[in-house]
């Protein structure tokens, strides 16, 4: 096992860790968080002896193989899946080692060495690259494309395809998921809960770590703290833990209140029922994340648009490529403000061309697109990073905004994305990613857009920075289109989802669950080349009339839960409408004239009643949904969306 006892490491006058004590048992998997430049990755290095600690003891078994992603990738014009299993180097030395017994005709030797090269399994791994870099999302023409043929994103996934080929007791994976969309998060998630070694993972992707790790280490002031459980667990006990300190209460206070404001807007705006379960699900959960994150740094909102016009843009029959190939055909797409979009959609799809035609950034091929003149887009995307001017500071970059602002002013709000002090005045060039991230962001916020278009906005962010984001996103009050592969930022910021699928662009009607599961089935569509796979060997004929029968008899068995939700929808909705007219005239100035008392107080009261009315509603179609979902599960059929 791994011991630290008592360990200290200093940096120049800093101390990363001081006096520190951890044990991680083997097979153990472990999430290491804390701020960004507490000490995470010099942990890493100590554990693979790149650092020596300043005083203490740190111990590691002598023969456990470690396995770590190499953070560069020479300009190579060898063949990706080569390059992915050059990463076994024992299994490179075994080759040259029989090439030469071979060539020296050493009968007994060649003998022996093939034994040793079965019991590393040699002999299956180029089959185990290829499934690895197909589950990264290469395609097999891409398997034999050259690595210089890649973009830096890319190559880092061949890296990360390296390190989980290589045989290990203790894998070491830093930010894995940063250059990875959804589907190969999901994957990359099964694999790693199937991954037999002790596994420590540095991650600022909440669900990822809590689908994968029992354990959690934190580094804060410079003590390396043990949680057992998941992060939603630790989250909890860090919770709990602040809330007994009073210089923290108020701030406490003021972010419940911020999140129960939200789950009450949201609670009568909801248009998808089973959406609006799982966003509720999670907004619960978000409570007390907000209270695990009151001491963060970071804590901005969005300015309000100076407009909302409707609509902001429509799309009719839009095609949209690049050169001679088409992405997306056919395209017909509406938005208007108040939209929360998360877009899915497997790695290829068009999710980011889509976004881009969005922001004007590629012109459609055909069709016609229409963007209000009033619309005003804040468009977030990885390539902006590089439009930074290196030389500038931030104050600069914002001063080219704002020229008519103080510095004061600016300073203030800078420091709400974390760059406090000289901070602001330092140049961008040696910014970490995560520093160039939270700048365009402010930029981006400070000119109060209607629209918000954002392309992976918390690559490179940490935890604490994603939860500032999360808050802000959930007050903003124009439409916003997200690409993301963290779960918990689409759950708890957007309203419905939107499927970008065989060059269409379509409402998905489900959560992210129910994407999971579509995209296990498109996956084993075309892993089985459009045929049903049967374990068993099943006749596919007498499979499908099983499958139909199932579905026969449960529909007959639910008819009376159906009737009942579906009486449930029509209530919600026509009270809905109620609430809205009621609304709309509380919004009329004269009501609240002093003549108009009673009718205020009516109108006040038929809005409390609605609200009960809707609530009552729901909770009760919630019930009958989560009933009819488990006799699906009961029969064996898909849930219906």
């Amino acid at each position: 096992m791994i011991v630290a006892n008592n360990i200290s490491l200093q940096r120049g006058t800093k101390f990363l860790l001081e006096e520190s004590n951890l044990t991680i048992h083997p097979g153990q998997k472990v999430g290491l968080v804390g701020q960004n430049g507490c000490g995470k990755s010099s942990l890493f290095a100590l554990l693979k002896n790149q650092l020596q600690v300043d005083a203490g003891n740190l111990s590691v078994p002598s023969k456990w193989e470690i396995s770590s992603v190499a953070q560069e990738t020479p300009e190579l014009k060898r063949k990706a899946i080569d390059y992915v299993i050059d990463g076994d180097q024992e299994f490179r030395q075994l080759e040259r080692d029989i090439t030469a017994a071979e060539e020296a005709e050493k009968g007994e030797l060649i003998a022996t060495l093939h034994t040793k090269m079965d019991t590393i399994g040699g002999y299956q791994i180029k089959t185990k690259a290829a499934e690895l870099l197909a589950g990264l999302g290469f395609s097999e023409a891409g398997q034999q494309q050259s690595v210089s043929d890649f973009s830096g994103g890319w190559r880092m996934r061949l890296n990360l395809a390296q390190a989980l080929l290589v045989r290990s007791d203790l894998l070491l994976l830093d930010e894995p998921t940063n250059h990875l969309d959804l589907d190969t998060v999901v994957w990359l998630e099964q694999w790693l809960k199937r991954y037999p070694g002790t596994l420590i993972l540095i991650s600022h992707d909440r669900d990822f770590l809590d689908n994968i790790i029992n354990r959690i280490v934190h580094i804060e002031h410079q003590k390396l703290n043990e949680y057992t459980g998941g992060y939603s667990d630790f989250e909890q006990m860090r919770a709990m833990h602040l809330a007994q300190q009073q210089a923290m209460y108020e701030k406490q206070q003021r972010e419940r209140a911020h999140m129960q404001g939200f789950v009450d807007r949201f609670r009568y705006k909801a248009s998808k029922a089973k959406q609006a379960q799982s966003r509720l699900k999670a907004l619960e959960k978000m409570e007390v994340i907000s209270q695990a994150h009151v001491d963060s740094q970071f804590s901005f909102q969005f300015r309000e648009p100076d407009n909302l016009p409707l609509p902001l843009l429509t799309m009719e029959k839009v095609s949209a490529g690049y050169e001679d190939k088409t992405i997306l055909e056919q395209v017909k797409f509406n938005l208007v403000p108040g939209s929360r979009i998360g877009l899915l959609g497997r790695n290829g799809a068009g999710k980011s061309t889509f976004i881009k035609l969005l922001s004007g950034e590629l012109k459609a091929l055909a069709g016609n697109v229409e963007i209000n003149k009033m619309a005003k887009v804040g468009y977030f995307a990885q390539h902006q990073l590089e439009t930074l001017r290196p030389d500038d500071t931030p104050m600069q970059h914002l001063q080219r905004l704002a020229p008519n602002t103080t510095e004061a002013e600016l300073r203030k709000y800078l420091g709400s994305f974390g760059f406090q002090g000289d901070q602001a005045l330092e140049k961008v060039a040696p910014f970490s990613g995560g520093e160039k991230a939270r700048l365009v962001l402010a930029l981006v916020v400070w000119q109060k857009p209607n629209l918000l278009l954002l392309d992976e906005p918390t690559n490179h962010l940490d935890l604490e920075m994603r939860h500032a984001l999360t808050l802000a996103l959930q007050e903003f009050t124009g439409a916003m289109i997200i690409v993301s592969h963290d779960r918990a930022l689409l759950r708890a910021t957007t309203d419905e989802f939107y499927l970008v699928d065989s060059q269409r662009v379509s409402p998905f009607e489900g959560d992210l669950d129910d994407y999971q599961q579509w995209l296990s089935q498109a996956n084993r569509q075309i892993n089985s080349n459009g045929t049903e796979s049967s374990a068993t060997g099943a006749n596919p004929v007498n499979q499908r009339k099983e499958q139909k029968r199932r579905e026969a008899e449960f529909r007959q068995q639910t008819k009376g839960i159906r009737k009942q939700l579906e009486s449930l929808e029509k209530s919600s909705a026509k009270a809905q409408q109620r609430l809205d007219e009621v609304e709309q005239k509380m919004a009329e100035p004269e009501l609240y004239e002093a003549d108009n008392k009673a009718q205020l107080q009516k109108c006040l009261q038929q809005q409390a009643e609605l609200k009960s009315e809707l609530e009552e509603t729901e909770l009760s179609w919630f019930d009958l949904q989560e009933q009819l979902e488990e006799q699906q599960q009961a029969f064996g059929i898909e849930q219906e969306s």
